[in-house]
C-alpha cells in the first residue's frame, strides 16, 4: 500500500487555513500532520512532524515565508515546499525561486489544481500557475547570441528541449503529456534524461538552468 504524502501547512489567516486543513484532510493519500499560523518554530517543526510538502505562505508576522523556506532548505532540503500566496511581483519570485522554493502557486489556485499541484511535486514537478510562471521566464534574460558549436548548449535532443520548454511555461507533467500525445512514463522518462544533462536535482533548478543559459 502507497505511503500518504504528508502535508504541512503555514497560513497566518485563520479562515484559509481552515479551509485548506479541510480540503487536505479530507482527501485520499494524503496526510495533513500540522497547519500553523506561523513559521517560528520551523526548525524544530519540521524534524518533529516530518512532512513531505510543505505549502508556505509569505506573508506571515515574526519570520516570513521566505526566511522559513530558507531554514527548512538549510536542514531538510528533501523537504518539497510550496509557496501559496496572493503575490505575484517579481521581487517576491526571485526571492523564493533563489531560496529553492519547490513551487510557487497564487492563493486563488482552484482546489483541485492545488491537489494535482502537491502530486506534482511529490514527483519532482515544479508546479506554477501560468501567471507566475511568466514572471519566472522575466527573471532571466536571454543570452544576447546563441551558441552555434552545437544544437543545444545541454546537448539535448529536440523532444527534451520542446518539453523543457513546456515546463518552463508553467505546465504539468498532465498537461505535457496531453499536449503532445505520450504517456506520463515518457514524460518522466525524458524529464529524469534532461536532469541528468544539466547536472540539476530538481525542476526548479532545471527551470533556472534553462532560462539562464536560454536553452528553450
Amino acid at each position: 500500500m502507497e505511503t500518504a504524502t504528508r502535508v504541512l501547512i503555514y497560513e497566518d489567516n485563520p479562515d484559509l487555513r481552515l479551509s485548506l486543513s479541510h480540503l487536505l484532510g479530507g482527501t485520499p493519500g494524503l496526510e495533513l500532520v500540522g497547519a500553523l499560523g506561523n513559521c517560528q518554530q520551523v526548525e524544530t517543526d519540521i524534524p518533529r512532524l516530518k512532512p513531505d510538502v510543505v505549502l508556505m505562505d509569505i506573508d506571515m508576522p515574526g519570520i516570513n515565508g521566505i526566511e522559513g523556506l530558507k531554514r527548512i532548505k538549510a536542514s531538510q532540503p528533501k523537504v518539497s515546499v510550496v509557496m501559496l500566496t496572493v503575490f505575484e511581483d517579481n521581487d517576491r519570485v526571485f526571492q523564493a525561486v533563489c531560496a529553492g522554493a519547490d513551487g510557487y502557486l497564487l492563493k486563488k489556485t482552484p482546489p483541485a489544481k492545488l491537489l494535482d499541484a502537491i502530486g506534482e511535486v511529490r514527483a519532482g514537478g515544479a508546479p506554477m500557475t501560468p501567471a507566475i510562471a511568466r514572471q519566472v521566464l522575466r527573471l532571466f534574460p536571454k543570452p544576447a547570441a546563441p551558441r552555434q558549436q552545437e544544437d543545444s548548449p545541454a546537448n539535448l535532443s529536440a523532444r527534451e528541449q520542446e518539453i523543457l520548454g513546456l515546463l518552463v511555461e508553467g505546465y504539468s507533467y498532465k498537461m505535457i503529456a496531453h499536449d503532445r500525445g505520450i504517456s506520463l512514463d515518457t514524460v518522466r522518462s525524458h524529464i529524469k534524461k534532461i536532469y541528468e544533462k544539466l547536472h540539476v536535482r530538481s525542476m526548479t533548478e532545471a527551470v533556472s538552468k534553462a532560462l539562464r543559459q536560454g536553452l528553450t
